[in-house]
């Protein structure tokens, strides 16, 4: 790590730790409207996300560099977080994905998610806005018409980048710590001033990251988007144009093929990936093979060990414990009751078809 980075990268781990701590202690509306089920059967709460937000806001702040790249980080990690905590406070998960979200409405329904979109994709423009074309603002600026069109270029080019980056980083959120492992290897291809741009929010993530893999919270909406739209507005800063539209089609490839294939399924099946996914979580529950069935007494009254029998093999078959994950890798973390976003029952995506 770079010494520009040092200062951001703590600023965002204490503040994202100490915003956690205060959060669990006050949580604001009390801690049933932050708490979910997961797959377990246990509480999870989602006030990792707002902790995380404030972490990497606090971070970018810090650091040093241009004030309209701090400025740019700040928007959109908070407006992200914003949004996003609509979502996962005010959302009942009903639509998921761009298809749900536009088939509803077609309907005339106008679903939280949507609105989180449209939200998302508004703050994105604005710090896209706000961060200019800094990356290539070198020797070979243009000027006249051409540098118009070169500005408009990049301010579209960042905008994806900044409001896909908070969605695409969302779809990952459906196992313990995921979303931040995904974080922290896409922050490590980003180069030297990539990595120094997107300092504080990995660390502040990382400061959490043992809570997410504990089971204890999770980042939920609020804090996977402005993850990821941070970590967007960090390319958006630091790449080249032709870097960043690479960028942009890799995230714009992904966000699709999310529509039509499960992540999950991937990287279950994916040896390395489901190693690294697995890495530093609890072992999933293993499912309980079914009991032999009690002989009925001696004194059982005629015709009444049959239906005993058959209500025994009925309750030993379809009985599978509360919390159980049903195979190894802890498949369906998101089987609990949909009372939330992502692991307790609905997910972001169209994984959850």
């Amino acid at each position: 790590m770079s010494t520009r980075a040092i200062r951001p990268a703590i600023v965002g781990a204490v503040a994202a730790r100490l915003s956690y701590s205060l959060l669990r202690a006050r949580p604001p509306g009390g801690a049933a409207k932050w708490t979910r089920t997961n797959h377990r059967g246990e509480p999870v709460t989602l006030l990792e996300g707002p902790a995380v937000a404030i972490g990497g806001v606090a971070g970018a702040l810090a650091a040093g560099g241009p004030a309209r790249g701090q400025l740019a980080m700040a928007i959109a990690g908070a407006g992200a977080a914003a949004f996003g905590g609509y979502d996962d406070l005010a959302g009942n998960g009903d639509s998921k994905g761009f298809r749900g979200h536009l088939g509803a409405l077609r309907k005339g329904e106008l679903t939280t998610g949507a609105v989180k979109l449209a939200g998302i994709g508004a703050v994105g423009l604005a710090a896209a806005v706000v961060a200019g074309g800094a990356a290539d603002g070198g020797p070979d600026r243009v000027v006249g018409r051409r540098a118009v069109t070169a500005a408009l270029a990049d301010t579209l080019i960042n905008a994806g980048l900044i409001a896909g980056g908070a969605n695409l980083l969302n779809l990952f959120d459906l196992r313990p710590g995921r979303a931040v492992k995904v974080a922290l290897i896409a922050g490590s291809l980003l180069g030297p001033a990539g990595a120094s741009a997107s300092a504080a929010p990995l660390a502040a993530a990382a400061a959490l990251l043992p809570e997410d893999l504990g089971e204890r919270a999770m980042l939920g909406d609020a804090g996977a988007n402005a993850l990821g739209a941070m970590l967007g507005t960090a390319a958006a800063t630091s790449l080249p144009r032709p870097a960043r539209l690479a960028a942009l089609g890799v995230i714009t490839g992904l966000t699709a093929s999310s529509e039509v294939v499960s992540f999950t399924k991937i990287i279950e099946r994916t040896g390395p990936l489901r190693w690294l996914d697995m890495l530093g979580r609890r072992p999933a529950p293993a499912a309980q093979a079914p009991g032999p069935v009690d002989q009925a007494p001696a004194s059982q009254a005629p015709g009444q060990d049959a239906a005993g029998a058959a209500q025994d093999v009925g309750a030993a078959s379809n009985g599978t414990p509360a919390g159980s994950a049903g195979d190894a890798g802890g498949r369906d973390r998101d089987a609990g009751p949909a009372v939330g976003k992502h692991r307790a029952g609905t997910r972001p995506s169209a994984e959850g078809r």
